[in-house]
């Protein structure tokens, strides 16, 4: 969709100028999901309304937020809505080619009435096991979610 951020109490875009696939990864990343990360721009997505919040956005794809990432000062930008910066983060790419070969510590859910949901299964040695819950905190909940591409 199309990105928007929260900025001083208002909701706004970002402007596409130097708008890439770098940028998208992080946005994904900030947003929790994985998968394959695409940036896109003149408003994919439709145009925006409100105040352009963010310009020239240019990051790595290593940082954890766009507020991290080498950018203009918010509210400094010289677009129009129809350069709306917008992103897919196709968060089942994954789950999508189960030929992949598996890797130790690959998780997976099983027995859920979801794919969202289910008992935490890990790959490790050539099989599947269980993980024990002792210790087991939303920490940890969080953690497989995400590796999973969840939010």
């Amino acid at each position: 969709g199309r990105v928007e951020v929260y900025h001083d109490g208002k909701w706004g875009t970002i402007c596409d100028d130097q708008w890439d696939d770098r940028d998208a990864e992080v946005v994904c990343r900030q947003l929790g999901l994985s998968g394959t990360p695409k940036a896109l721009s003149w408003a994919h997505f439709g145009q925006g309304s409100g105040p352009i919040l963010l310009d020239e956005v240019q990051c790595s794809g290593n940082e954890l937020s766009l507020d991290q990432c080498k950018k203009s000062d918010w509210g400094q930008q010289n677009c129009d809505h129809i350069e709306d910066a917008g992103v897919s983060c196709d968060p089942f790419t994954v789950l999508t080619f189960p030929s992949l070969p598996l890797t130790e510590g690959t998780v997976r859910l099983a027995g859920g009435r979801s794919p969202s949901e289910g008992r935490v299964e890990v790959y490790y040695n050539g099989d599947w096991g269980t993980v024990c819950d002792d210790g087991w905190t939303d920490l940890g909940a969080q953690v497989v979610c995400r590796q999973l591409g969840f939010r």
